[in-house]
């Protein structure tokens, strides 16, 4: 991941919504939750709720699908794993992947074992 890529997604995380957002999404897994029911959980209104998600997805921290008139919006794997490992880069020593584990597993309990990359 590239320095801009992190800044933009460590942007799009450092607003207390977008945050709360991201933090349910993580907690919903890749099933996901519609816009609405986002939206009702947090107290956010529809049209705030809109521009956040459309920041995050930018950042490529969420995805949404469609599902019937739903758009359903869940943690973009990839991403998420992308800006985890750019985060423990140089841990160990310049040894990155040492924390992959810890990635892994990170993704793995909130996720899904089958969203590990080993």
């Amino acid at each position: 991941m590239e320095m801009e890529t992190a800044i933009d997604a460590l942007g799009a995380l450092a607003q207390e919504n977008r945050l709360k957002v991201f933090r349910l999404l993580v907690q919903a897994g890749p099933s996901g939750i519609a816009a609405g029911d986002i939206a009702r959980k947090l107290g956010i209104p529809h049209n705030t709720l809109s521009t956040h998600l459309a920041i995050l997805a930018r950042a490529k921290l969420i995805a949404s699908r469609k599902d019937a008139r739903s758009i359903i919006y869940a943690i973009d794997l990839d991403g998420t794993r992308a800006l985890l490992a750019f985060l423990v880069e140089d841990c160990c020593g310049g040894k990155p992947e040492a924390c992959a584990p810890l990635i892994d597993h990170a993704l793995a309990e909130c996720c899904g074992a089958e969203y590990c990359s080993s």
